[in-house]
């Protein structure tokens, strides 16, 4: 999916992104319950303190493995993948995950004004395939991209596989996510980015990073049709003053 040329009018009356990667889990997917419903499971079967959403938004990050230290994990003692197996067995079969109320809505409008849209997820990609084809959202996105395995370690090298595959300058493309590690992958790549302070992490939290922080996801249409007036302003503006 290539990007589609900027016409004279795009230049000046509308946004600079011509594509908008999302993040999955606890951005476009209602999934912290299940979560924190999963890694109790774990925690509890060794005598570990519990969490809630709470404390969960409050320590979990990337990579997961520093997480599960943070919570007093003996990985020297542990099996790394059957841990990580056992996880997501308890993760995947719990009755809480389901797509966010306002995910299909807002990627109905986003691709009515014309984005072309993809997923960056560090979800295992047959697990990411799977979701998707359940809540029957594969058809609104060009391309998914997930990763090879189930360690949660970091999704900056299938962002670059991803950027390549859109063919867009990175100046062009927003990403939509719900970490600090979503912006951290951003960053990298040259993208611009906005988080949404409903997912995996605290708002206080996502603030830290200095970009655009939004309630809920259901705000990303509005945001991007208050970045298109207010870039639409100082465009007119700066062909005003040149014409001086």
């Amino acid at each position: 999916m290539m990007c589609p040329p900027l016409t004279p009018a795009d230049r000046v009356h509308a946004l600079p992104y011509r594509q908008i990667v999302w993040d999955w889990n606890g951005t476009l997917l209602d999934d912290v319950q299940a979560s924190v419903n999963a890694i109790n499971r774990l925690l509890e079967a060794r005598r570990l303190p519990l969490t809630d959403p709470e404390r969960y938004r409050a320590r979990f990050g990337f990579p997961v493995r520093d997480y599960y230290l943070a919570l007093g994990f003996q990985l020297d003692r542990e099996d790394w993948d059957l841990l990580a197996r056992t996880y997501h067995d308890y993760f995947l079969a719990d009755p809480s995950i389901r797509v966010r109320p306002a995910t299909r809505r807002v990627l109905q409008q986003c691709r009515a004004a014309g984005f072309g849209l993809s997923i960056l997820s560090a979800a295992e990609q047959s697990i990411l395939d799977r979701m998707l084809a359940q809540a029957d959202l594969q058809s609104f996105f060009g391309f998914v991209h997930g990763v090879d395995n189930l360690y949660g370690h970091s999704k900056a090298a299938t962002g670059e596989r991803l950027l390549q595959r859109l063919a867009c300058p990175p100046a062009q493309i927003l990403f939509v996510g719900d970490t600090l590690h979503d912006h951290e992958v951003a960053t990298a790549l040259g993208c611009a980015c906005v988080l949404v302070a409903e997912g995996h992490q605290s708002r206080s939290r996502l603030q830290a990073a200095g970009c655009p922080v939004l309630d809920r996801l259901g705000d990303v249409p509005a945001f991007l049709d208050v970045e298109r007036r207010r870039l639409s302003v100082f465009s007119n503006r700066s062909s005003v003053t040149g014409l001086r």
